[in-house]
């Protein structure tokens, strides 16, 4: 009887996300392929199974098993109300990487300052339950409608307000909409079945994945230096030197001199180079990061 192959299935965001999503994977060493005629794509992983499905829906797949774990948004777990593990947070996005924002929105010339100015009032949005949680917590009784988008154009002709997911709040601004509240601040989650989350083999795949995704993440905002320095000069170096840890320094075969290796944040490095070449430092080298293992 031959061994039944092992298998992890794992929902990845179809639509908005899905592009930014399957880049981090790339970046983490998941190279993916999508296929126009196919919604599952190809994975350069034999224990991988990836199925593209539409974020709203992916923590319910989690949920019942069809999926063994997935990355979707925080707010379609409330909204979904959801029992999935959570593994892990991951900032990304599409413009920034702020957490998007479900946010209360009304005309600019609305008289609505505030929850309880919503009694009685008409509500479009996407995320219905959110809403409707978000509304009994101020204790005001409004109708809240599904929409299927496109809300703008809504808040000014057929309801009262919309509830909308926002990261800059700049459509909402060219649409003459006014933010009155957040109901939610969402980002994406690594989430995992119960079952699949307490299966030994299923949990080390999902952790490892996890790992080198947060990996791939936090290597986006660093950069990693190298400089050679006379031994002399390297206190004044170090001074000016933020570390992530303490700097790795070698002997160069050069006497008395050394060799210094250190990773900082990339937005840092256009001051701090200047800084570390009046410090003496010499031969610097800045080199992008794959991955950052803490």
């Amino acid at each position: 009887m031959t061994e039944q192959r092992r298998m992890l299935r794992f929902g990845l965001p179809k639509g908005s996300l899905q592009e930014a999503t399957i880049e981090k994977m790339a970046k983490a060493g998941f190279n993916i392929q999508v296929s126009s005629r196919s919604y599952i794509p190809y994975v350069d992983d034999d224990e991988l199974e990836i199925r593209l499905i539409r974020a709203q829906e992916i923590s319910r797949y989690v949920e019942h098993g069809y999926l063994d774990c997935g990355i979707t948004g925080h707010d379609w777990i409330q909204e979904n109300n959801s029992k999935v593990h959570e593994v892990g947070e991951f900032l990304f996005s599409k413009a920034t990487r702020q957490p998007a924002r479900w946010v209360l929105a009304v005309p600019e010339a609305s008289p609505i300052k505030s929850a309880k100015d919503l009694q009685g009032k008409r509500i479009a949005t996407e995320v219905v339950q959110i809403t409707r949680k978000w509304l009994r917590k101020h204790k005001v009784k409004a109708e809240v409608e599904f929409s299927w988008g496109a809300t703008e154009f809504k808040a000014h002709e057929l309801v009262d307000a919309i509830v909308e997911l926002t990261e800059t709040g700049s459509s909402l601004r060219a649409n003459k909409l006014r933010i009155v509240d957040t109901l939610l601040t969402s980002t994406p989650r690594l989430i995992a079945n119960h079952a699949a989350w307490k299966h030994e083999w299923k949990r080390e795949k999902i952790e490892n994945l996890a790992l080198l995704l947060k990996g791939a993440l936090d290597a986006e905002t660093k950069v990693g230096l190298k400089m050679n320095i006379a031994h002399r000069n390297l206190a004044k170096l170090l001074q000016s030197l933020p570390a992530l840890r303490n700097p790795t320094i070698s002997n160069l075969s050069l006497e008395g001199w050394v060799a210094v290796e250190t990773i900082i944040d990339e937005h840092i490095v256009r001051e701090l180079i200047p800084q570390l070449k009046a410090a003496g430092a010499e031969g610097i080298i800045e080199y992008p990061l794959n991955k950052v293992v803490y």
